[in-house]
């Protein structure tokens, strides 16, 4: 794909949009239709708008598609619908989920980065950008909202994309729900619930016990969620909810990747130092949130609270001569990390040239502390235990960022821009200096201004085109800065990548019962940071020059009949190195393709419901290979296609609910890379996808009268 100039970008929309707007018109002069109304999101407004209008691409997502006969463990089971998102489930609980958007957070070596992930309103991303999927509970869904495109610089630096959960309020009679499912691997998963409210408020509380023994070798986990909200509307005008929740990990294994040798002789290993060293993560996370709203006759006030701790000990399989090294900072990681929030915003309507002007203002706080501390990884020839101290300190991490975004809206025209300031420092006190491993304290701030700018048009009351454009900043995370300055310290001269993005869409709504969304997008990156090295468990980062990436999105979703529903989403994007650098003394030629970014992506899911309380479906997935360093060189991730079939059934006696689910995922046991590690300079880039596995699992609600 060749770069486009944004007119081009213009007339390549309106070439695609003249056959729509015929198709849209003949369906005009048809008898009248009526059309569901379009899902309503906050995401990307701060306030319920509908979908349909909005200069950008959101998807919202119910509760419905998101969890229904699928095992509710990992949000990879309810994003493949989206375009533009690439959400790759390692199956190693120890490192999370991979997911990209639209390229942004794809060089993560673990965990989600530069993806703002959010869940109720609450931030679930550091201030440094990096977050992990594992603490969203499925259980207590509502509905999902993705962001993509230039208007998620809205949620600050390191947003390249958002991701928001919200739960569900407890409402209605009183109820309780308990669940069990088992699958291949001896695994199991257990859930209990109960919930109820009326109009002055509700409960909600859920816990859930998840265990396997892994496909892979070395990869058994255990993980414990707790989730509980409290909701109360002392009158119609004011709201509030206090949210908990917890998330325990005991001694996760890691397998690690593989080289494609270790691949071609058993997929299901793990790599022989992850045994040899017992790698292993253990993470204890809790919060406690609070969200205020109160509407007054001149406007809304929105108003969050936040606070947690998290613990981690992660047993990383560095070897012992290694952390010979002075310099080394051992091969177990033992952090304590306190952290917390706020925001503030008003949402303001006016009466403006004859339109509407909804002004949003605010301001968000962020911060986390570690205690961090660093261990090797033995004890005289004992291997994969916690041994000499080798690293001390305390790093803080704090984000400042006041916002304004406007809206102005008149007939079928609306006008977007926004203005965000955004501070980001982090501060590292080192206590830990021994000999030739000096002081390594310091601080480093990363400022910047993220404008946006969109317009959208109702050509008909069926079709709506837009633009919009922005530009963003995406600071190094502090686990990216740890080990990129000289001889593996602290890189405080890393510098925040800079981006300018533009798209241009249009959403229509084709016949009675057929929605289709289509974008183009470019986004330009200046300093993108690449991986450097990644030894050990360690990876270190660089900035490199400039990057391009372009693509299409389209998504389509319809009512084929009044049993038989479809969903489509393809993905076909460039993104490449637009300019030469140098990695580890090697020159990266422009036009190599960025590793971990499929250049295409496709989804399709076809659900059929014969009658009330049962229903059957099949998902199919298909992903391009993938390039795993930055020269290209390296044996490619092949391409992949899978299968996927589920069964649901509900059955009602008076205040009973029963319910069961049969499915089988990879339907026809094919090999597969599901994810890699980016740049690992030991060659153990792949990360293999499960074979043939079944699901089955069953469940009752008793709800009180």
């Amino acid at each position: 794909m060749n770069k486009l100039t944004p007119p081009q970008f213009a007339a390549a929309l309106l070439a695609l949009l003249l056959p729509v707007t015929a198709l849209a018109e003949d369906d005009a002069q048809q008898e009248p239709l009526v059309f569901e109304a379009p899902p309503l999101v906050i995401t990307g407004s701060h306030y319920k708008a509908n979908s349909f209008n909005l200069p950008f691409s959101v998807q919202r997502i119910e509760a419905e598609q998101a969890t229904e006969a699928k095992p509710k463990v990992n949000i990879s089971e309810a994003l493949g619908s989206v375009p533009g998102l690439v959400v790759q489930n390692r199956n190693n609980y120890a490192q999370d989920l991979q997911i990209s958007s639209r390229g942004f957070g794809a060089r993560s070596a673990f965990g989600i980065r530069g993806i703002k992930l959010m869940a109720d309103g609450i931030p679930l991303s550091n201030p440094d950008g990096q977050g992990q999927a594992a603490t969203f509970d499925l259980d207590t869904l509502d509905h999902i909202e993705v962001l993509r495109g230039p208007f998620t610089n809205l949620y600050g630096s390191n947003s390249g994309g958002v991701i928001q959960l919200f739960s569900r309020d407890g409402a209605g009679a009183p109820s309780v729900s308990a669940n069990t499912a088992m699958s291949a691997w001896d695994t199991q998963r257990y859930q209990a619930g109960a919930e109820g409210g009326n109009e002055s408020g509700g409960f909600l509380l859920n816990q859930s016990q998840f265990s396997t023994d892994g496909y892979r070798e070395h990869s058994n986990a255990s993980i414990d969620k707790s989730f509980a909200k409290l909701t109360l509307t002392p009158d119609i005008d004011t709201r509030l909810a206090l949210i908990y929740t917890r998330l325990n990990q005991d001694d996760t294994k890691d397998p690690q990747g593989l080289t494609w040798d270790e691949y071609e002789e058993n997929q299901n290993a793990a790599s022989p130092n992850a045994e040899l060293y017992d790698t292993r993560k253990t993470v204890d996370n809790s919060s406690l949130s609070l969200n205020f709203e109160r509407e007054f006759s001149a406007g809304t006030w929105q108003n969050t609270l936040y606070g947690g701790t998290r613990h981690v000990t992660q047993y990383l399989s560095i070897p012992k001569f290694v952390q010979s090294n002075p310099l080394s900072s051992g091969g177990v990681i033992d952090f304590d990390r306190n952290f917390q929030g706020a925001s503030t915003r008003w949402i303001q309507p006016f009466g403006l040239f004859s339109g509407e002007l909804t002004v949003t203002s605010g301001l968000e706080y962020d911060a986390s502390s570690d205690d961090r501390q660093g261990y090797e990884n033995f004890v005289g020839d004992m291997l994969g235990v916690k041994g000499a101290l080798r690293r001390s300190e305390q790093d803080d991490v704090t984000s400042l960022s006041p916002f304004s975004q406007l809206v102005w809206e008149k007939d079928r025209l609306q006008l977007q821009g926004g203005l965000r300031y955004n501070h980001v420092e982090f501060q590292v006190d080192d206590k830990y200096i021994t000999g030739s491993n000096g002081d390594d304290s310091g601080q480093v701030t990363y400022d910047g201004y993220t404008p946006n700018l969109g317009v959208s048009y109702l050509l008909t009351p069926q079709l709506s085109i837009y633009s919009s454009w922005s530009r963003g900043f995406e600071t190094p995370t502090l686990n990216e800065l740890f080990y990129s300055g000289p001889d593996g310290r602290f890189g405080f001269d890393l510098d925040a990548a800079t981006s300018e993005q533009y798209e241009v869409g249009l959403k229509t709504r084709l016949g009675r019962n057929t929605n289709l969304q289509l974008a183009l997008f470019q986004i330009d990156t200046q300093d993108e940071l690449v991986v450097l090295a990644s030894v050990g468990g360690r990876t270190s980062y660089q900035n490199a020059t400039e990057t391009e990436r372009q693509g299409i999105e389209l998504s389509l979703d319809s009512r084929l009949t009044d049993s038989l529903t479809s969903r489509f989403a393809l993905t076909d994007m460039s993104a490449i190195y637009s300019q030469d650098f140098v990695s580890r003394g090697q020159t990266v030629k422009s036009g190599r393709h960025i590793p971990n970014i499929p250049q295409r992506s496709l989804f399709g899911e076809l659900t059929w419901q014969p009658l009330n309380g049962f229903s059957t479906g099949l998902e199919a997935l298909y992903r391009s290979n993938l390039y795993v360093e930055d020269s290209n060189t390296a044996k490619t991730a092949p391409s992949y296609a899978l299968v996927n079939w589920q069964a649901r059934a509900e059955q009602q006696v008076k205040q009973l609910t029963f319910n069961q689910v049969l499915r089988v995922d990879n339907l026809f046991d094919r090999e597969y890379i599901g994810s890699i590690v980016v740049g690992d300079s030991n060659g153990r880039y792949y990360e293999p996808g499960p074979e043939r596995a079944w699901y089955v699992g069953a469940g009752l609600e008793y709800r009180f009268e």
